[in-house]
């Protein structure tokens, strides 16, 4: 969706708004003229930060790093 006449757009605006993707934006024309410019304001989920789960875990083997049995034998 890039450009859209204004009684198109006027006729259906409330799903426009809600099918514009984070970013997207459809250019308004009257008269084959652009008139104006929706963008949606949506902001993408926030990136995840390093380290933010430190201290959940509550548990964790005695021989959590130890050599597996399988691997030995690539060991030697």
């Amino acid at each position: 969706m890039s450009a859209m006449p204004l009684n198109e757009v006027q006729a259906k605006l409330p799903e426009l708004i809600h099918a514009l993707a984070p970013g997207e934006q459809v250019t308004i024309t009257e008269n084959d003229m652009p008139v104006a410019q929706l963008v949606s304001m949506q902001t993408p989920p926030a990136r995840r930060i390093l380290g933010s789960m430190r201290g959940t875990v509550t548990y964790m083997a005695p021989d959590f790093d130890a050599p597996l049995e399988d691997f030995r034998e690539y060991m030697q």
